[in-house]
């Protein structure tokens, strides 16, 4: 007796399908087993007796791949080919080894070019440290700068306060010639005044 399977829906292939329903088909003991993906569905076709035959389209209708969403399983009388289960399952594992050294050459590749990546990342982070060094070495230089400045200010500062500390001297030095000056110019007022009146009652004036 030979059947095929046909199961549709929103998610049938790459959930392990294939090897699902084989692990079944060795259990019941059945001769023949294929299996192939088809646009959006896979497709199984059996060998065995029919008792066996019937279990397997039944379990197949009942239970699916955990990661499986089913819509549609269609069985139809099938009256072609149909390989032993040995030999599909020697090529169902020539056809996941070819599938592991795929996935492993794209990994190696995703690989590289992460690698490459993360090469230019360092390389901008160097760029990156390299600017911040200089913007570093640029601001020692500008608060070397800054020291010298504020060393010069405060030169001028202590310059300015003896500038100004001469200048209250000067002032206090004039201010004190001023007072004696005055005195002076009041003595000899005084002594002019006093000469004019002796020289007036001399004269017969006063």
């Amino acid at each position: 007796m030979k059947k095929k399977l046909v199961i549709k829906g929103e998610r049938v292939q790459d959930v392990g399908y294939r090897l699902f329903l084989l692990d079944v088909a060795e259990d019941l003991g059945l001769i023949g087993f294929q299996a192939r993906n088809v646009k959006d569905y896979v497709e199984f076709a059996v060998k065995g007796d029919n008792e066996k035959v019937s279990r397997f389209v039944s379990f197949a209708k009942e239970n699916y791949p955990p990661f499986a969403k089913v819509s549609e399983i269609i069985e139809k009388d099938y009256d072609g080919e149909v390989i032993s289960i040995d030999k599909f399952y020697h090529r169902f594992s020539i056809d996941q080894l070819v599938k592991i050294v795929e996935i492993g050459i794209n990994m190696l590749g995703k690989q590289d070019v992460m690698i490459d990546k993360q090469d230019q990342m360092l390389k901008k982070q160097d760029e990156m440290l390299k600017k911040q060094d200089e913007m570093l070495n640029r601001q020692d230089r500008m608060l070397i700068k800054q020291d010298e400045m504020l060393k010069k200010q405060d030169e001028m500062l202590g310059r300015q306060d003896s500038v100004l500390k001469k200048q209250d001297e000067i002032i206090m030095e004039i201010k004190a010639l001023r007072g004696d000056l005055r005195s002076f110019m009041e003595e000899r007022l005084d002594k002019i005044e006093r000469d004019i009146a002796m020289i007036k009652l001399k004269i017969g004036l006063g």
